[in-house]
């Protein structure tokens, strides 16, 4: 699939998904190939999200993304000692970072960059509080990955980025065209996933 880079892809944030391509010939290759053609559009950030690989599996495929993004800040996704190890930003669910932030606040404060998942203003409150520089708050529209929940629409993503003093991305439904009105109301830009990895 051929994309042609759009001004505001600097305002997205790129979340994997290598399930994607399970039914490919070579997955793997599917999926590396997929991230080096959305490396090209240059994204803000690339978020690994396969959460579900043991963790040498994890490590072995951030090092095989890590020299694709050149200009892209990768961010890995639930594993905070490889995200340490190899000197890159941590997003983890919020209750992940509770924990992390009890449990071994010199470890948290390791990363230059360390990112949530938020669905409430209360929960962006604790999400600064506990040390995040950013969070994605959704979903904001209708998605195919939850079908059954509705969008909160972007009141919802005004007043989160209205609680807290930190970048707040918007996910759920979004592509490049809702862009411009996640910006209008106060958001640093938009998550996509479904958007960008699917065959």
């Amino acid at each position: 699939m051929e994309r042609q880079p759009a001004a505001d892809y600097s305002h997205i944030i790129a979340v994997t998904n290598r399930h994607s391509f399970d039914g490919a010939e070579d997955p793997e290759l599917a999926f590396l190939t997929r991230v080096r053609e959305v490396l090209l559009l240059r994204p803000r950030a690339l978020v690994l999200r396969e959460k579900d690989l043991p963790s040498s599996e994890y490590r072995a495929l951030a090092e095989k993304i890590l020299p694709l993004c050149t200009g892209t800040a990768l961010i890995l996704h639930s594993f905070p000692q490889i995200a340490a190890e190899l000197g890159l930003g941590l997003h983890l669910p919020l209750p992940l970072l509770k924990e992390l932030a009890t449990a071994d606040p010199a470890l948290l404060k390791h990363f230059h960059t360390v990112g949530t998942s938020v669905h409430s203003e209360a929960e962006a409150r604790l999400a600064y509080m506990l040390g995040a520089g950013y969070c994605f708050a959704g979903n904001i529209f209708e998605t195919s990955c939850k079908p059954d929940l509705p969008g909160r629409g972007t009141d919802f993503l005004r007043r989160i980025s209205s609680a807290v003093p930190i970048p707040v991305y918007g996910i759920g439904g979004i592509d490049e065209t809702k862009i411009p009105l996640l910006l209008k109301n106060g958001a640093a830009g938009g998550c996509m996933m479904s958007g960008l990895f699917s065959r």
